[in-house]
Parts: C-alpha cells; structure tokens; sequence
C-alpha cells in the first residue's frame, strides 16, 4: 500500500516547496507523478506487444488491449486501481507493479497544537479526498513521532497524555494500514516467548499455522483457540479453560483478529 503523507500545518520556520501549504494541490502533484511513471511503464509494454498483435498473435492482442485500456484510463488522470479487472488481468499486470494499483492511505502531519483536532480546514480536505476515492485517512504530527521515537517505553505514555493522546501516531497509522490491507493478528504464546502474526482476514486455522512454518500448514491437525479479550478478562488461561471459552478447532475454522492459537500438527 502507499502511505501518502500530506501536509497539514503552516509553519514559517519549515519552507514549503510551493510557497504554502494546499493539501488537495499537494495530492495532486503526487498523483500526477504516479500517474506518470505507471504511464511509462504500461507504454513500454504496449510498444513490445504491439508488433505480434498485429500478426495475429491472440495473447499480444489480449496484452495490448489490456495495456490499452489501463493507458487511457492513467491519461484520465485517474489510477489503475480505479479499473475493474478481472483476475487474469491482475495477474498478467503484476509484474508491472504499478504503483497506482496499489491501495492508498492519506496521512495528515498536522503541528502539536491540532493532533487531538481533525476539524481543521486542512485535515477536513484531506478527509472528504479520501472519502470520494473510498481510501481511509489518519491524524499524525510527525514532531511528537519523532520525539516518541527516542524516548524510554516508561515514558511514552505519560508524554502523550501531556497531549491529550492515548496512542501513538504510529499505532493509529499501522492499524489504519491493516485495516486498509485487509489483515489480521493471531498471537502464540508459550514458556519462552509470546509473538503476534499476521495474516488476510478470512484465513483458515492450516493458512495461520503456516505463517510460523510451513510444515505447521502440511500436517496441521487441529488448533486449540481462544480470544485475547478472554484471556485479559480472566487473567489467567486455566480459568480461560475453566470458563470454557477454549475451544478445539479444525481446518475450515476462520482465524478472528485477536485469537491465541496451539496448533497440533504431524511431523
């Protein structure tokens, strides 16, 4: 996915390349340039297919009407992944990675004073884009990040309620960014460690277990579940298991973001 960070402050101290800040000009200018490298790319393939199009070749054909059809639709000023395609198109353009098929999310870097305030005419822009593109937009001020990002973990909580914050930016941005890419999170745990996982949303118990190897997925067997919130409502996984919220799962379960999960396998 891209991340688009677009600037939502005014500051005389930090020069803007244009003279001022115009958060949906800065959007364009951006896109523009996407739009234009994507154009390179699918132009130079539409000059290799053309010939044995026009030979009757019936897979350039298909290529170049494809390449075509993608071409006018960047000339529009709009992004491939804004064309339906089918599933053998997606798969015939993705050595191409074009960068506008990929999903975006708009980033507002707003100052300390407005981090808590997404109502400001800036932020408010930013927002009715992305609501007309169906992309999703975050608030960050990038100057607390960074300060964040030197600090003691003991004392990051206490500097981001001096703002009124319960969370980082970066916390806000990476959740914005899994439910953008349509992830979850599973978690294991045991003796000597505890580790989050992630995997697509509407993966099955076997697709979970081969995140953490691949012969976890071949000799799966079942997998012992229960929930997060559960666990941290009880306090324990005896009385989790007492209480019995855990459950034995087989190969058609669909893994919930938040589970802990045992998985049983063959060797």
């Amino acid at each position: 996915a891209i991340a688009h960070i677009v600037r939502c402050f005014e500051d005389p101290d930090v020069a803007h390349v244009h003279g001022g800040v115009d958060p949906l000009r800065d959007i364009q200018v951006i896109h523009t340039e996407l739009l234009l490298a994507d154009l390179q790319s699918v132009t130079k393939q539409i000059d290799k297919v053309k010939r044995l199009a026009k030979v009757g070749n019936k897979e350039a054909a298909f290529e170049l009407a494809l390449y075509e059809k993608i071409a006018a639709t960047l000339n529009d000023g709009k992004p491939a992944r804004s064309l339906v395609l089918t599933p053998e198109e997606k798969e015939l353009i993705q050595p191409l990675f074009l960068i506008s098929m990929k999903p975006e999310l708009y980033v507002c870097n707003v100052d300390e004073a407005h981090v808590t305030d997404e109502a400001t005419a800036a932020v408010r822009q930013v927002n009715d884009h992305a609501k007309s593109e169906g992309a999703d937009a975050v608030v960050i001020c990038g100057k607390i990040e960074s300060e964040i990002a030197q600090m003691k973990e003991d004392e990051k909580e206490a500097f981001l309620a001096d703002y009124g914050l319960k969370e980082s930016g970066l916390d806000r941005l990476a959740r914005a960014g899994y439910h953008l890419l349509n992830l979850i999170t599973f978690f294991t745990a045991g003796p000597k460690e505890v580790r989050a996982w992630t995997v697509v949303q509407g993966a099955h118990a076997p697709q979970a277990a081969g995140q953490i190897h691949s012969d976890f997925e071949k000799g799966f067997i079942r997998a012992e579940v229960y929930h997060y919130d559960d666990l941290i409502r009880l306090g324990w996984e005896q009385k989790v298991k007492e209480a019995g919220l855990m459950r034995s799962e087989g190969k058609e379960y669909i893994v919930k973001d938040g589970d802990v999960m045992f998985f049983k396998f063959n060797v």
